[in-house]
């Protein structure tokens, strides 16, 4: 096999574009699944079962089911219904609704391995129910799932070339567009792999950086 130098260096332009739209990608369907997992948690903790059973039929549905339909359903279903977003904009959706049926089962056990004590003490201090949430029961129930968190914005990151399927060209499309434009595929899949092992480690290593943080 001969390396070719000339065809990585044609390719670094791409990869960088392609590098830029996985890493938003990444960033916002994180923030979604964080922040929608958190809602479910809390959603799935009401007494009324007519928030309950909604919230668990979703979730479990969206849970059990491959992110590449659910890509697919909503960039080809919903513009029939007159909700036409971009590509980018629908699959970083996608990632993040998908993600959140995950993160919601972490935010869950976060939730309930925080002491009884904690809730006994909010109420012997007659908090509000606002006040307990926010100020002693969220604050310990996140430092404890930060490292769990963590392990899904890996997943994430590893289901970003998925997105190609719906014309968002990330990494891997940008890649794969170069390969068939030029008909050289080692050098630019080999390029993607290895930036894929460096962001998922620089990940891992700010994750670890944010969980030493929060147990002070």
């Amino acid at each position: 096999m001969n390396w070719d130098w000339g065809a990585v260096r044609d390719f670094m332009p791409h990869f960088w574009d392609g590098l830029l739209v996985t890493l938003q990608a990444l960033a916002l369907g994180s923030l979604i699944s964080f922040a929608l997992g958190l809602l479910w948690a809390l959603l799935m903790r009401t007494p009324s079962r007519w928030v309950r059973w909604p919230v668990g039929t979703v979730t479990e549905f969206v849970r059990n089911t491959p992110l590449l339909v659910q890509l697919f359903f909503l960039f080809y279903v919903l513009p029939e219904w007159g909700l036409t977003f971009s590509a980018l904009t629908t699959g970083v959706f996608a990632i993040g609704l998908h993600y959140s049926t995950y993160t919601m089962q972490v935010y869950r056990a976060g939730i309930e391995a925080v002491p009884a004590g904690q809730w006994e003490a909010a109420t012997a201090l007659n908090l509000p129910r606002r006040r307990t949430w926010t100020a002693v029961i969220l604050p310990q129930a996140i430092r404890r799932v930060v490292p769990a968190l963590g392990n899904y914005v890996i997943s994430m990151l590893k289901d970003t070339p998925m997105l190609m399927a719906i014309t968002v060209l990330e990494m891997l499309g940008q890649a794969r567009l170069f390969s068939q434009q030029h008909f050289q595929f080692t050098e630019p899949l080999t390029v993607i792999g290895v930036a894929f092992v460096l962001v998922s480690y620089l990940a891992s290593l700010l994750l670890r950086a944010l969980e030493r943080r929060l147990v002070r």
